[in-house]
């Protein structure tokens, strides 16, 4: 579930380069509690790889959505 809600983040890429800008707070929001979380899992003596792997799509989809939606492409 947490792949598919940022997946769920390419149509808003989409629409902030075709020049309908959303929201950029959400997008950074979930970006820096994705690295949190998958620092989280990559430093516990055991490694966590379902949530490494669970939020590292959130990391790039949730920058990629701030950054076009405050920058003019």
């Amino acid at each position: 579930m947490s792949v598919l809600m940022y997946v769920s983040y390419i149509p808003q890429i989409i629409s902030n380069l075709s020049g309908s800008k959303g929201n950029p707070i959400q997008p950074l929001v979930a970006f820096i509690n994705c690295t949190i979380w998958t620092a989280y899992g990559l430093l516990k003596k055991e490694k966590d790889w379902p949530i490494i792997w669970a939020n590292i799509p959130g990391i790039f989809l949730g920058a990629a959505t701030f950054i076009t939606a405050i920058f003019n492409f």
